[in-house]
């Protein structure tokens, strides 16, 4: 094993108290972890350890993936501690073949609300708002997508899943631990609260009546979107300035994270 900046503590059992975290990850995940998330994947992790809005429990990896963490190891706190276990070991541990064997345990902190998060953001300002977005890998690629483009912030109804769900954080390739959002609310709360702090709300829907391409961005500007099939509710679309994405007239619409890329892209240029 290569010299390491720091100690690995070796878990030879499964069982071992110190890293129940860990166990059964997929069923877990479900259940939820009282304050924690699960961080992925080396990308990931580097994130995690070089953004001071989260903090890590402990580190897991697989013993053949040591070699080359040095960098990352070294951004791991004195206090966090870093276990290593072998294929066998980690794969009775999560419950499943676990073939990255880069993880970490997240603690969530206090959840910060729309309000106080909308009133911190600079004066030229993109949000992103999101209603009933349940599928974890358009939230995860839509949280990639804000980081790509700039956006300072992503509003989450009570209607959308988890950003912090283990998926969704490797999907976004660590963005979602790196863009602020605030969750809580309907979509309605969120364009309200929006409302207060100056911002223009846009509304996403293949039937919008302004092209994206057409619109000229506001100081500060959020983009509502829906999640696909029922979309954005009309009492919205009926009270927002709502804008669409040209395509062929005979196909109907793209997927979410697709069309907040390409919106998202217009908006930022």
């Amino acid at each position: 094993m290569p010299e390491l900046p720091r100690e690995l503590i070796r878990i030879e059992d499964p069982a071992d108290p110190r890293i129940s975290a860990y166990r059964d990850i997929r069923e877990r995940d479900l259940v939820g972890r009282q304050g924690r998330f699960v961080a992925e994947g080396k990308v990931v992790l580097n994130v995690l350890f070089s953004t001071a809005r989260f903090t890590a429990e402990s580190v897991l990896l697989l013993e053949n993936r040591v070699a080359g963490m040095e960098e990352l190891l070294a951004k791991v706190p004195e206090h966090v501690p870093v276990y290593v276990a072998d294929g066998a070991v980690m794969d009775g541990i999560a419950g499943f073949h676990m073939h990255r064997g880069v993880l970490a345990i997240g603690m969530r902190g206090e959840e910060e609300s729309a309000a106080a998060l909308l009133a911190r953001l600079p004066e030229r300002a993109l949000v992103v708002a999101l209603a009933g977005i349940a599928n974890h890998d358009n939230m995860g690629s839509i949280f990639r997508n804000a980081a790509a483009f700039g956006a300072d912030a992503v509003l989450i109804d009570d209607d959308c899943c988890d950003p912090l769900y283990r998926k969704a954080i490797r999907v976004s390739v660590g963005a979602a631990l790196k863009v602020p959002f605030a969750r809580g609310g309907t979509a309605t709360s969120l364009v309200e609260a929006l409302a207060a702090q100056g911002f223009e709300t846009l509304a996403l829907s293949p039937a919008g009546v302004q092209e994206i391409d057409a619109v000229k961005r506001a100081q500060r500007t959020a983009l509502l979107l829906g999640s696909e099939g029922p979309g954005l509710p009309m009492s919205l679309l009926d009270r927002l300035p709502s804008v669409r994405i040209a395509m062929r007239e005979d196909f109907d619409s793209l997927n979410v994270a697709a069309a907040t890329a390409i919106a998202l892209h217009r908006l930022w240029r």
